[in-house]
């Protein structure tokens, strides 16, 4: 059995430096979900089985040949994480496969000049995995068109909220705006999770998806014990970690999702996967 991660989180978006529209906590989620892979025993911290992509080295290209890697000659009951934390965004649907009218996005360091990875770009790339391969994509960014909250001065931690957000250009959004009665779905998913449910279960499904908020809500970072940290990650390797892999992946999301709310933050968890999956072991 095979056990890989592929783990990408941005701060600095192009241009390198200041001058990009910058995050302080995805490189922190990176670390702690490799820290709690390991501690757990889930991936070895080895370049042959754990890809870690941050920054300027967080490209389009970079990604997606990353994704690649990630699922090559994967086979069943295989174990295989891709974690993303940074900016999330859409663009108009061209293809008329959504039923909202967009195609979510996960935002690249350089999405300005090499395009935003789709949801169909995903959907792609994870078509001819292998039945029986256990895939977790976990998502710590935005997925909704949500006005973002941002306050970069001196403040108590529980104020420092930073949105996970970026604004399509209107050349990819304006079309989609023109509709505002449309609901907003989450990247990679179905139909099916409009329901507000916390876990909804999609049959067929090639892989398990965890997004750091529901469908019509942003994903926050702020300071957590002095240090910038993505709200739903934070939470997720902190639950994990005391649970360990013993725990089913529908009640590692209850917990999270209770712990989340408790700490007094709105973002709501989603999990999505078959109904198989979301009652199997988590990362097992």
């Amino acid at each position: 059995m095979t056990k890989k991660a592929l783990l990408v989180g941005i701060n600095d978006y192009a241009p390198v430096g200041a001058g990009g529209p910058d995050l302080r906590g995805c490189v922190n989620d990176v670390r702690d979900v490799a820290n709690t892979l390991s501690v757990l025993g889930v991936v070895s911290p080895s370049p042959r089985t754990m890809r870690i992509l941050t920054d300027a080295r967080a490209t389009r290209a970079a990604i997606i040949t990353g994704v690649k890697w990630l699922i090559k000659g994967a086979k069943k009951g295989d174990v295989l994480i891709f974690h993303y934390s940074g900016h999330g965004s859409y663009v108009a649907d061209v293809s008329g496969d959504e039923v909202d009218g967009r195609d979510e996005t996960i935002c690249p360091h350089d999405f300005a000049t090499a395009g935003m990875i789709k949801d169909d770009d995903l959907r792609l790339l994870l078509a001819g995995l292998p039945a029986g391969v256990n895939l977790d994509i976990i998502f710590d960014s935005c997925h909704s068109g949500s006005a973002t909250r941002a306050t970069l001065d001196p403040a108590p931690e529980e104020q420092v909220l930073v949105s996970r957000y970026i604004e399509p250009p209107i050349d990819w959004g304006f079309f989609v705006d023109a509709e505002p009665s449309l609901p907003v779905r989450g990247l990679l998913k179905s139909r099916a999770s409009e329901v507000k449910k916390a876990a909804v279960e999609e049959a067929g499904l090639n892989h398990v998806l965890w997004a750091g908020c529901r469908d019509n809500q942003t994903s926050a970072e702020t300071l957590i014990g002095g240090v910038y940290r993505g709200v739903f990650t934070y939470h997720f390797c902190k639950a994990l970690r005391g649970a360990g892999v013993g725990i089913t992946r529908k009640r590692l999301d209850a917990q999270v999702s209770t712990n989340i709310r408790g700490a007094g933050y709105s973002q709501i968890p989603q999990l999505e996967g078959s109904k198989a999956s979301l009652v199997e072991m988590v990362f097992t």
